[in-house]
């Protein structure tokens, strides 16, 4: 509380009235357009005429991210392989055959009555920027001299490409579809966590449970995977020494994330009237992504006719996702939602382009393409389709293909908030919903004149007899029965209790009637619960007290699992005296924590322990841990199993001697990652965040002091709701933050880290990372008088003249 107050006052204190000022001419505006730039990077955009307003809204953002963009553009059309190499021809074939392949016009329509007119000026203000820089190619980042490359221009294609979105679970599905045929259903249902009921997984005789071992999916996960690049990618001059290549390409190796569905979610509330100090109710948002540089996330204020809204989405995309427009303000998490099957084909032996369909051949759809490689020949590619989808892969007389619901018009992530954007009540703002089919979202909303409400989105295909959740024979036996309505998912409006929250847990109404297009994979709900003990105390909230609550470090799980140390005897002095601290500890995983460092070790023994204790050895292989709610509840009621970790015991003495074992594995570690004295151990100084660039394992250390934003000592874990992530260094998180009083717009506030702009040499770049690391928070202002007062640049957008 402390910290983040002082943050705000001395962020007050550093807009200034006279702000540097420079006008920019760019042919296609058709008036001029003033863009005021706040000390925390945020570019507040007032225009005369709404395609002037996104036609800006594009020129700046590439102005701020334009190697992001360029990244974007390549992956969004297949064209990395061109600049990278053979290594991405796989990542390019996938991106083709995914691509929308409906009326691009239809698409864009699709997220507002004028989506066509917006998305396209969006594009050309893209445009614009980029000529710019053709112009004087001083202009473009550090990062396209390193390559040897330039920027190349936008069409509608790209923004409306589904290559960055959260599609939905078609891995975990071939995933328990392999366990099943290895373990049966019985084995799989004990470890894998579903809820709520117990689903249908069993494989149909149709399907070779032996056959689902290829690398069916490796296309879909290639061109779904993030780009990184390589020492050769660079231009001959910047390249590093050879020998520290090696080195170079372990850096990434070390960090990757554990587990998506853990480390990957986010928390929103909205709480009314009733507990808010001000009177009015308030809105939380913090979506947790990937942590990197240039941030996932990016600010804008886009004030035009009908236009008066601010907050964050991202940078590629127009509108904005997260946010308020002076009438009401929302966010979003993940609602779980399958949009994905995996259809699998008996083929023809004498003609592979046909497979079999409700008892006859029927051919698949054959685009032939050819695809331009850097270094090599132009390889030419047959994408094929059935009528289910993409095929994926093929061996022998079998074919795979992935039916999505994220490949029909509207599948776009996030663009359909442009209909949110302009919502003014409730009722429309339910209304906007219902064009957001992807990703599956709660979606959040609070108003200044008093209503709360949560709606789940997400395009939900009904199906009528099966789960969704192993691969099915695409022989017409298992088909959809088109989408739920999405208003008649999940919702509710202004409850009792006088609060909603939603953390990517489970949420599914009891005796809810469409069960069978809701999804069975849910987070944790540690997270849920803590920001429901903080809502349901009684106390009325202020936004200090959001903030506070945005950032807590306190974890359930070890409020749980520690009290179970009381009462076993220690195996010798220096674990009875750990065990002993653990217990009198606060049970919050600060950085300045001594026992946060050992117990967060711990812990994650301890889930790894119980895990290789409950999962049978045939399961192991596709299910490797239980989730944390599960370890609890086994080291709570421990079975038999339990009995075998030690001679002549009993269940409850073998799952002592398992905690009291993990603990002594955990300071041998720490003894191991922190050495010293361990009295000087603190969390912070185990787990630690640096903000990747993905040219971090590409170029030498002088250059990747510029890239690269950190390092710092964090807190919390993957159940806080501070979420940090489970490894040692936090890969994943909120970078992004917003917080909104709808009785007082300019007293929001928020956060981007590392900065709001793209560009390692612009100001804005990291000057976000210290204070967010610090779990402070900047101010949001919204009104022209506040923007005006702390103005530092004034960007004068003028016509060409």
């Amino acid at each position: 509380m402390r910290i983040v107050t002082v943050c705000l006052v001395l962020f007050e204190l550093a807009g200034s009235p006279t702000a540097n000022a420079q006008e920019v001419d760019v042919p296609g505006l058709d008036q001029p357009v003033e863009v005021l730039r706040d000390p925390w990077g945020i570019n507040h955009i007032y225009a005369e005429t709404e395609h002037d307003l996104f036609f800006a809204q594009g020129y700046m953002a590439a102005r701020d991210r334009l190697f992001q963009f360029e990244v974007w553009r390549r992956q969004a059309t297949g064209t990395v392989a061109e600049l990278l190499g053979p290594r991405e021809l796989e990542r390019d074939i996938g991106t083709r055959l995914f691509r929308f392949r409906g009326d691009i016009t239809d698409e864009m329509n699709h997220y507002h009555d004028r989506g066509a007119a917006i998305i396209t000026a969006f594009v050309d203000g893209v445009n614009a920027y980029i000529a710019e820089t053709e112009r004087d190619p001083s202009l473009l980042p550090i990062e396209f001299e390193l390559l040897g490359t330039r920027p190349e221009l936008w069409t509608p294609d790209v923004v409306i490409s589904r290559h960055q979105g959260l599609l939905g679970n078609i891995n975990a599905e071939l995933r328990y579809g392999r366990a099943v045929a290895a373990a049966g259903p019985e084995e799989v249902l004990k470890v894998a966590g579903f809820e709520p009921g117990t689903p249908d997984i069993a494989l149909d005789p149709a399907i070779d449970g032996d056959a689902l071992s290829a690398d069916i999916l490796g296309i879909y996960n290639a061109y779904r995977r993030p780009v990184r690049f390589q020492p050769e990618d660079l231009a001959a001059a910047h390249r590093p020494n050879p020998d520290a290549w090696e080195h170079l390409a372990a850096i990434w190796n070390d960090e990757i994330p554990l587990d998506d569905r853990e480390n990957l979610g986010s928390n929103n509330w909205v709480v009314d009237s009733r507990l808010s100090v001000s009177g009015f109710p308030m809105m939380a948002n913090d979506p947790h992504r990937t942590q990197a540089a240039p941030s996932l996330r990016y600010w804008a204020h886009l004030v035009g006719p009908g236009w008066d809204v601010i907050g964050g989405g991202e940078p590629e995309i127009p509108g904005i996702s997260i946010g308020h427009n002076g009438f009401g303000a929302w966010g979003l998490t993940v609602f779980q939602t399958d949009a994905e099957d995996l259809y699998v084909y008996e083929t023809n032996p004498d003609n592979p382009d046909q497979y079999r369909y409700r008892g006859a051949w029927e051919n698949m759809e054959v685009e032939v393409d050819t695809i331009h490689v850097r270094g090599a020949d132009p390889v030419v590619v047959r994408h094929r389709y059935t009528r289910h989808g993409p095929v994926t892969y093929q061996d022998g007389t079998t074919a795979y293909a992935v039916r999505a619901g994220w490949l029909e018009i509207g599948g776009s992530p996030y663009l359909a908030s442009l209909r949110m954007d302009q919502a003014q009540s409730w009722e429309e703002f339910r209304e906007a919903c219902a064009y957001s089919h992807i990703p599956g979202e709660n979606m959040i909303w609070a108003d200044a004149d008093g209503t709360i409400g949560w709606q789940s989105v997400g395009i939900a295909p009904v199906r009528p007899n099966w789960s969704g959740l192993v691969p099915v024979p695409g022989d017409g036996r298992y088909e959809w029965d088109d989408y739920l309505p999405m208003l008649e998912k999940p919702w509710e409006a202004e409850p009792d209790r006088g609060w909603i929250a939603t953390a990517n847990n489970e949420l599914v109404p009891d005796g809810y009637p469409h069960r069978d297009a809701v999804g069975w994979e849910w987070s944790d709900p540690f997270r849920y619960n803590r920001i429901a003990e903080e809502l349901s105390s009684g106390r009325i909230h202020s936004v200090a007290d959001m903030m506070t609550l945005q950032t807590d470090y306190l974890s359930i799980p070890a409020r749980t699992l520690v009290p179970m140390l009381r009462h076993i005897g220690a195996p010798d002095v220096r674990t009875a005296s750990e065990a002993l601290a653990l217990v009198e500890w606060d049970y919050l995983l600060t950085a300045e924590s001594r026992e946060a460092a050992v117990y967060v070790v711990w812990e994650g023994r301890v889930r790894r322990a119980v895990s290789d204790v409950v999962i049978s050895e045939s399961v192991q292989p596709y299910i490797g841990s239980l989730s944390m709610s599960q370890v609890l509840s086994h080291l709570a009621a421990p079975g038999p199993e339990f009995a075998a970790l030690c001679s002549s015991c009993n269940p409850l003495e073998g799952r002592d001697a398992l905690l009291m074992r993990e603990l002594g594995g955990a300071l041998e570690d720490l003894d191991r990652d922190l050495g010293g004295d361990p009295a000087d151990w603190q969390f912070g100084h185990w787990k630690t965040i640096t903000m990747r660039h993905p040219m971090t394992a590409a170029v030498g250390d002088e250059m990747r002091n510029l890239l690269d934003v950190g390092v710092l000592p964090r807190g919390g874990n993957s159940y806080t709701v501070n979420q940090t992530g489970g490894g040692r260094v936090q890969r994943s998180g909120a970078s992004f933050r917003i917080i909104v009083d709808t009785g007082n717009w300019d007293a929001s506030v928020g956060m981007n880290a590392p900065g709001q702009s793209g560009d390692p040499s612009s100001p804005y770049y990291r000057n976000l990372f210290g204070t967010w690391a610090a779990d402070g928070f900047f101010p949001v202002y919204y009104s022209r008088e506040k923007v005006e007062a702390a103005a530092e640049e004034r960007l004068g957008l003028q016509p060409k003249r």
